[in-house]
Order: structure tokens, then sequence, then C-alpha cells
């Protein structure tokens, strides 16, 4: 049967530093070309997605024979920059019962199992529903990946394969950002008769802001998440010592829970702005609005969570426990399509760090499961 460890220590020893975060870095191609070739030689009808050159997806899919519920397993094949990891990144190392290397941990372990799983529940023969591995780009960045995919592919149900130490993900916060411009007036640093010094303007903001973060926190939130947050992650402005800064440009990131929208948080940063320009002299800005993603809550009683649970616990022996994350994932994206999902992944650490490794038996645990949910949820 398909093991996922020496897929994983293939997929470490292929670059795929996403170049959106660190320009020059090398993409998804060899990473894609490889998973799709070693789904290939299994069966699978290979759909590769290139929108944007130099950037693929790969859609691998195991025709049902008729009557059976589709699932998607989704895992993304970029990773951080190497920077100043300890060791050679893309060098797979075992070591006490570890894997390290970059994309290790965040996801790679993810990207095996669920290949691996994949093929091993087709591996005698065509189920009812399809089977479809979604290895996508940009999940780093803007996840524009999984976005292309869900433009041609949809299914019943989906299981994101991103590391979470064996434990099942049933919600994650979502995040909007934001660009305020303190408006000043630019005028020669001895008049300040003539001048509006946007950055002394800017910091009525900062404290404002600060104050709605405490308000946040001090708020009951979600059940799994807690309140969301707010803070300020850019600040830029002024030309030089002898002059008036015309403008000071914030921004800002706010970070949602389940129940949130970017309208509700875009209208209380509105909100603190307006209240600031009515009670602060000369205080003017214009907010724009950036990136924005929801958060994500599964439903419990859909029908992948109760089949990923099931099988969970006959593989843990226990029932698994539940959590949510603080971070955002693919998973919104695959909600906001129609397509129930959640969350399942292996053990391990040092995502984005100097050193990256996940736990071997927890990335044979999680193929196991995922084996085993396909060939359940898919009869």
């Amino acid at each position: 049967m398909p093991d996922p460890l020496p897929l994983l220590e293939r997929l470490i020893a292929l670059d795929s530093v996403n170049p959106g975060l660190s320009p020059g870095g090398a993409g998804e191609q060899a990473a894609a070309a490889f998973c799709a070739q070693w789904l290939g030689e299994r069966g699978f009808e290979i759909h590769r997605l290139e929108r944007r050159p130099g950037r693929p997806s790969v859609v691998a899919v195991a025709r049902g024979t008729g009557g059976g519920r589709s699932i998607m397993l989704n895992g993304h094949l970029d990773t951080v920059a190497h920077g100043t990891y300890d060791g050679d990144p893309l060098v797979p190392r075992v070591e006490d019962g570890r894997i390290h290397g970059r994309g290790a941990f965040d996801m790679k372990s993810g990207v095996a199992a669920m290949m691996a799983a994949a093929a091993r529940a087709t591996a005698g023969g065509p189920l009812r529903g399809d089977v479809i591995v979604a290895c996508v780009a940009d999940e780093e960045n803007t996840s524009f990946g999984t976005e292309e995919v869900l433009e041609r592919f949809t299914a019943d149900g989906a299981v994101v394969t991103e590391p979470s130490l064996l434990e099942v993900t049933l919600a994650h916060k979502g995040f909007a950002w934001f660009e305020v411009e303190v408006l000043g007036r630019a005028a020669h640093g001895s008049r300040p008769d003539l001048g509006v010094d946007a950055i002394a303007k800017a910091d009525h903001f900062l404290v404002a802001l600060e104050a709605l973060g405490r308000r946040l926190a001090g708020s009951g939130g979600h059940r799994l998440l807690g309140p969301g947050t707010v803070h300020a992650s850019l600040i830029e402005g002024g030309e030089g010592p002898s002059t008036y800064p015309a403008r000071c440009r914030i921004t800002i990131e706010r970070r949602t829970v389940p129940g949130e929208s970017e309208q509700g948080v875009r209208d209380e940063l509105i909100g603190v702005l307006d209240q600031l320009a009515a009670t602060v002299p000369g205080f003017d800005y214009r907010l724009r609005p950036g990136l924005h993603r929801e958060p994500f809550e599964a439903d419990p009683d859909a029908a992948i969570t109760r089949v990923l649970l099931r099988e969970a616990e006959r593989a843990l022996g226990r029932p698994p426990v539940i959590r949510a994350e603080p971070f955002w994932t693919d998973c919104a994206l695959l909600a906001r399509a129609g397509i129930p999902c959640l969350l399942f992944g292996a053990d391990g650490g040092g995502a984005h760090a100097d050193t990256e490794w996940a736990d071997i038996a927890s990335v044979h645990r999680v193929t196991d499961v995922l084996a085993a949910t396909v060939t359940a949820f898919c009869g």
C-alpha cells in the first residue's frame, strides 16, 4: 500500500517557496509536476490549473461508478522562505521519529498523507463517489490556487489536511485588512500656522485602536475561538525633518470570528474614525479596505464531519480532541463554495520557523484516517 513517508521526503526536497511572499521563490511547478506524475501513474485523471504562469495547482480525480458521495482532499504545495533555516531546508532528515525540512509540517506532511490515502482507498477499484485530490498553490499568500480549483470542481465533503496535531479543527478565524490614511497639510517646519501634522493626528487613532482592541478582548466572542482582535501592523509617513507630514498611512489587521462580517468590522472601524473626526480638531482620514477572508466554522452534523470523527476515534482509540485555529486556512473558501469541510492533519512543529518537523507516526495515522474516511464517505 502507498507509504506517505517516501512521498513526504520527495516533496520536502522540491523547492516550492511562494514567490508572492519571497520574490524569486521557486513556486509550485516542481512539486505540482511530481504530484501529477505520481497520482497519474495510479490511475487518477490529472487536471493542471495555471491561470498564473508558473503557479500551478493540480487536481487529480478518481471517478466513481455513480451513486456515491464525492470527497475533496485539499492541501497546499507552497512554503514560506528558507530564511535562516538551520541546515539545508531541502534535505529531508529523519531522526528520533521526526522528519525535518522546510514544509515538513506546513504542510507537505498533509499533502503526502492525502495522496497516499486517496491512492490506498481506490487501489482496489473505483468507489461509488468521486475522489478528488487538490494540490494547490499560494495558500501561504492569497489562496488563488484553491479559488481557481473551486471554479471547476466541487464535492459533497472535503478535508483540508493542514497540520492539526491529530486533532480535529472545526473553526478558525478570518481576517480583514484596511489602510487608514490620516490626512494633514504639508508646510515648512517653521510654520505651524500653516501645517497640520498627520503623524500627530494618527497618534489619536492608534490610541483609539488600542482601546477598541481592549473592548474586543473583553467581549465573549466565539465558543471555541474567543473574541476577535485588531492591531496596527504597518505605519508610514513624513517627508523630512523640516516638513509637516501631509499624510500618515497605517495598515490595520482585524482578525474575525464566526458571526463577524467584513462589512461589520468596516463599520466598526468607521465608527472609531468618525468619532475622532468629530472630537479631535483637524482630524481627517481616508479608509481603504484590503484583502478579506471569512472566518470558518464546520457543521458538526455534516456527513463529512461525522465520518471523519468516527474514523479518527477508531484510529486513535479515543474521541479526537476538537480544536479551533487562530489562523486562516482554505477551509473558509471551501465552505463559502458550499462544500461541507473540516481540517485534520499531522503532529509536529516549527511552521515558518528555523527548524521544522513532522512526527512520522502521526503522518501514518493521518493517512490511515483519511483512507478510511474516503472509503466510508464515497462508498
